[in-house]
């Protein structure tokens, strides 16, 4: 017996659907009801493809976070703070109001954890390009441990972001950057 036909857009406008809810109002106020409701679709064609929110918001953020474009600005100062930049703009967006109870879900469920590592590690390409280019150029004379230096220079953003609920200025950023800097060149930016 044959059922209704697939809709082939419906999945795609499950997710577009669901970024503008998370970017509108947060994780925390994401569910999967109104997911379905403002997709116009049934709940169970939410449920079938994402059991969780956390699912959900993983596959969202891996679809529509935008990459972090890979600066070559000819020295590791000029990439590290480019690659910052990008981050800090990213830490003032709307959806990452929730952010916390998005993390929290996110380590009870081993696929959207998944998911969510390998938007990361293509996030942090350009960092690693970056570091690469500057052994290269002989600017650090060997690869430092990336996550670490990804870390430092993510942290204070992040840190900032969800327990201060601001942005860091840009002198701020300015000293992330030469601090992360100073840590893999041993040498001090002078102005």
């Amino acid at each position: 017996m044959a059922g209704r036909p697939r809709d082939p857009d419906l999945e795609q406008r499950l997710l577009t659907t669901a970024w503008s809810l998370l970017t509108t109002n947060g994780y925390d106020a994401l569910t999967l009801t109104q997911v379905a409701a403002q997709a116009q679709a049934h709940r169970t064609d939410v449920y079938r493809r994402w059991p969780s929110k956390v699912r959900l918001v993983a596959d969202v953020l891996n679809e529509f976070l935008p990459p972090v474009p890979d600066f070559d600005t000819g020295a590791l100062l000029g990439d590290l703070r480019a690659f910052v930049e990008d981050l800090a703009g990213a830490w003032d967006q709307p959806w990452n109001e929730g952010l916390i109870g998005f993390l929290s879900d996110l380590r009870r469920d081993d696929e959207a954890g998944r998911t969510f590592r390998a938007l990361v590690v293509r996030r942090s390409q350009p960092l690693v390009d970056a570091i690469a280019r500057a052994v290269r150029r002989g600017e650090i004379g060997e690869v430092p441990e990336l996550a670490l230096v990804g870390n430092l220079l993510e942290g204070p953003l992040m840190h900032r972001r969800m327990f201060g609920g601001q942005p860091m200025t840009p002198d701020e950023l300015d000293v992330v950057t030469q601090s992360v800097y100073r840590t893999l060149t041993g040498t001090t930016v002078t102005s």
